[in-house]
C-alpha cells in the first residue's frame, strides 16, 4: 500500500471515529506519521465520548477477566489446601487452637479462658476447639459482647446466639461503648466484638503453659543461630 493510499485509509478511518490504536491495527504506519496525518482531523466531542465509553467497557471487561482468573486460581488453592490439611487430627486441632489463643485469647486472668473477635468464623472455630480439644461442655460457655451505643442490642444478641448456637440465657450483660458504630470505618465491626468465655483455672493454666512451651522451644532455636 502506497503512502497516498495509506493516508487516505487513515483519514477515512479517523472520520469513522477510530482511535490511534484501532487505525494502526489496520494501517501499519508509525505513531509519528499517524500523528502528522491526523493533526487536521481531531475527534468530535461525540466521538471522544464514544471512545471513552469503549475504553471503559474494555477496562471493565479486563477487570472481569482478571477477577474470574483470580477466583479460579483461589478455588484451586482452596481445594488443594483443604485436601492436604483437613480434617485436622486431634493433635493438630489442639495446636491450631493454641496458636489462636496465643494471638486472640485472654492471657491476663488466671482462671478466665476467653477468645475475642469480630469474625463469627473465628468464634465458631474457638467453640469447636473448646468442645473437642479442651473437652469443655457447652453449658459452661458464656458470651460477652462489646457493642456500640447506636447498635440494636437485642438484635446483636440474637445474631451472635444464632451464629454460635448458644442460648441467650448464657449471655453476659453486654458492655456498651460510648462511641458509635457509625464512627468506625472497619467493616469487621458490624456486629461488635464477641468473647467466648469459660472459667476454669486448670484448663487455663494448661493453655498458658502450652503457649509458653512453644515460645521457649522456638526462642532457643532462634537464639542458637
Amino acid at each position: 500500500m502506497t503512502k497516498i493510499v495509506e493516508r487516505r485509509k487513515v483519514i477515512t478511518l479517523r472520520k469513522e471515529g477510530k482511535t490511534f490504536s484501532e487505525i494502526r491495527g489496520v494501517v501499519k504506519v508509525s505513531k509519528s506519521t499517524l500523528s502528522i496525518w491526523l493533526k487536521p482531523y481531531p475527534l468530535s466531542n461525540e466521538q471522544v465520548q464514544e471512545v471513552n465509553k469503549m475504553k471503559y467497557r474494555a477496562i471493565e471487561k479486563f477487570r472481569e477477566t482478571m477477577r474470574k482468573k483470580r477466583n479460579k486460581r483461589l478455588e484451586k488453592y482452596y481445594k488443594e489446601i483443604k485436601n492436604k490439611l483437613l480434617p485436622l487430627s486431634n493433635k493438630n486441632l489442639y495446636i491450631a487452637g493454641l496458636f489462636l489463643y496465643w494471638g486472640e485469647g485472654n492471657k491476663a486472668s488466671s482462671h478466665t479462658i476467653s477468645i475475642n473477635n469480630t469474625d463469627p468464623s473465628v468464634l465458631k472455630f474457638a467453640k469447636y476447639w473448646y468442645l473437642n480439644a479442651l473437652n469443655i461442655k457447652e453449658k459452661k460457655m458464656k458470651i460477652s459482647l462489646h457493642l456500640y451505643k447506636d447498635m440494636n442490642i437485642l438484635k446483636e444478641i440474637n445474631y451472635w446466639s444464632r451464629q454460635l448456637h448458644i442460648p441467650k440465657s448464657q449471655f453476659i450483660r453486654p458492655y456498651i461503648k460510648e462511641s458509635k458504630k457509625s464512627d468506625i470505618d472497619q467493616k469487621g465491626f458490624g456486629h461488635g466484638t464477641c468473647a467466648l468465655v469459660v472459667h476454669d483455672t486448670v484448663i487455663k493454666e494448661k493453655i498458658i503453659m502450652g503457649i509458653q512451651s512453644v515460645a521457649d522451644y522456638y526462642s532457643k532455636k532462634i537464639n542458637s543461630f
